[in-house]
């Protein structure tokens, strides 16, 4: 039985940007424990005549075609909420960086 210690809660309520008291994450230890232990004892169920499945209910994702709807609402109607904006553009924040992806 592997115990989940205060350090790891931290480490991971940081990389979450959790800010957590000491109560706290030591509730979240013991927590993180019993949730891992309990998990733990699917090793011990013998799956040898199992096939492996990948999706159980048989549904498929239902998809609508995308529609135009044109608007009459004037464009400076439209972007007067938006934070920041070029000429009839919204403006954001660069999300992907070129040499990141190989452009």
């Amino acid at each position: 039985m592997k115990k989940i210690s205060k350090q790891q809660v931290e480490e991971l309520a940081k990389l979450a940007r959790l800010g957590l008291t000491d109560k706290e994450k030591s509730s979240l230890a013991k927590e993180m424990t019993a949730i891992l232990n309990y998990a733990r004892m699917l090793d011990d169920v013998d799956t040898k005549n199992v096939r492996p499945t990948s999706q159980v209910t048989g549904l498929n994702n239902v998809l609508r075609k995308d529609k135009f709807i044109p608007t009459n609402i004037p464009i400076e109607d439209r972007l007067k909420n938006a934070p920041s904006r070029e000429k009839t553009f919204i403006k954001v924040k660069k999300v992907l960086d070129e040499e990141q992806h190989g452009q």
